[in-house]
């Protein structure tokens, strides 16, 4: 287990003050000015030596993101840092607690790989829901601008840079970079195609990167106790600490953080106070967040939760929130509830998205009750496969997922329901 002293987020859960100076006790804005004056190149290769790789749920690498933004920024073309904070992912709610109890964590990681891109501000765009947590950002805001941390010769760097909080309207896809930026750019919440990617023509057609909260805001501390400390953390390929959402059928719902590849089971078990019934009682877990494939017990039992070992088992870490189900659960009506979701929050831009979502959501809710034949299955999983890679972005892949992930392993639970239906049917 992860040891107190190697926690970045320390006020996780709200046990102290948010503000400023109760932050600079924890070690916040702690050397800043000298972290950015040993130069882009340094903090960039650092990141990339820590082996951070990006928290949001793609899980790219964050150093080698950054170093795709242009290296002759100039007032004319000014870059710019995005923040996704728009954290809508079912099941998901650690980066909310990290805004809400830890703002200057997100402020100051802002102010450095704003220097690292050499960028000139930073947008954090939050989800409009979260009224509490955009108001500690502004505060933090506030509070860092007062001590002449953010603004006109940041930190005595004579870097010029600010930070500013933009509230979206809801949108699940507006969790998807492009259609981000669309949205703060005030457009419709529309992913765009790519190329070109965001950090050739992002937010007002100027390079932009795109990262998630938790990413910018472990960068400080990976910073101040260096890449060899963060990436002995974890497993090869798959470093640091991360932090998990656990949710379900557990007796202790919690977000926690965590070494990158604990265990799923000791992760449940000593963390959220395990399964309600006892682990036996497990039926099965969505590891990160809806849009993964679900898992089995017997798959559970032994899988760890870093980004390898969990596509190694075809689902995914995602944003490491960790959904649980016990054998109270209807599995099938479950994964027929995260269809109409995406159903529901597909923009409609792309035919196979649009069409296709909501025609999974009809047949799973007919599964739900097994008025269905057996050769539907197999067509639901053809349909499952068009939609997936055939979109502009990864919301079609989303909504196929959590379905394939149920017949893999599942399927024999959607037969039997065709079969006692149709026996009732008959028995009419």
């Amino acid at each position: 287990m992860l040891q107190d002293k190697d926690r970045i987020f320390t006020n996780l859960y709200g046990a102290e003050s948010p503000g400023i100076e109760a932050a600079m006790k924890r070690g916040d804005w702690n050397g800043t000015k000298e972290i950015i004056e040993k130069g882009i190149d340094w903090i960039v290769d650092e990141m990339k030596a820590s082996g951070l790789r990006g928290r949001g749920g793609a899980g790219f690498p964050t150093g080698l993101k950054w170093s795709f933004m242009p290296k002759d920024g100039s007032p004319e073309n000014p870059s710019y840092l995005v923040v996704n904070a728009d954290e809508g992912e079912p099941g998901t709610c650690k980066d909310r607690d990290m805004m809400r109890h830890d703002p200057h964590k997100l402020i100051e990681g802002c102010l450095i790989a704003g220097f690292a891109m050499r960028a000139k501000a930073a947008y954090i765009y939050i989800r409009g829901e979260f009224i509490r947590e955009m108001q500690a950002l502004n505060k933090a805001i506030e509070e860092a601008r007062d001590k002449g941390f953010l603004g006109k010769n940041a930190c005595g760097t004579g870097y010029d840079f600010d930070v500013y909080v933009h509230a979206g309207a809801g949108a699940y896809i507006c969790g998807e970079e492009t259609a981000l930026i669309e949205s703060l750019e005030g457009k419709k919440g529309q992913p765009r195609l790519k190329p070109p990617f965001p950090a050739n023509v992002g937010a007002w057609g100027r390079p932009t990167t795109v990262n998630n909260v938790e990413s910018i805001a472990v960068v400080p501390t990976i910073l101040r106790r260096g890449a060899d400390w963060f990436s002995g953390i974890g497993k090869p390929n798959n470093t640091g600490t991360k932090v998990f959402c656990i949710s379900g059928h557990v007796n202790n719902p919690c977000n926690v953080e965590e070494e990158m590849g604990i265990p799923l089971k000791e992760l449940i078990e000593k963390h959220a106070g395990g399964v309600i019934g006892g682990w036996d009682n497990l039926l099965a877990v969505i590891p990160g967040g809806s849009s993964v494939p679900v898992l089995p017990k017997d798959i559970c039992d032994t899988v760890c939760m870093d980004f390898d070992s969990l596509k190694e088992v075809q689902s995914g870490l995602g944003t490491a929130a960790v959904i649980v189900m016990n054998k109270s659960t209807d599995i099938v009506k479950a994964i027929a509830r995260l269809s109409e979701f995406y159903k529901h929050e597909s923009c409609g831009q792309c035919t196979p998205c649009r069409e296709g979502t909501g025609w999974m959501w009809r047949v799973m809710e007919r599964l739900v009750e097994g008025r269905a034949e057996k050769e539907e299955i197999d067509m639901l999983l053809d349909v499952t496969k068009q939609i997936e890679g055939h979109t502009i972005c990864a919301l079609g892949d989303a909504a196929a997922w959590p379905i394939q992930g149920l017949m893999r392993h599942f399927r024999s639970e959607v037969e039997a329901r065709i079969d006692a239906y149709q026996a009732k049917m008959a028995a009419e």
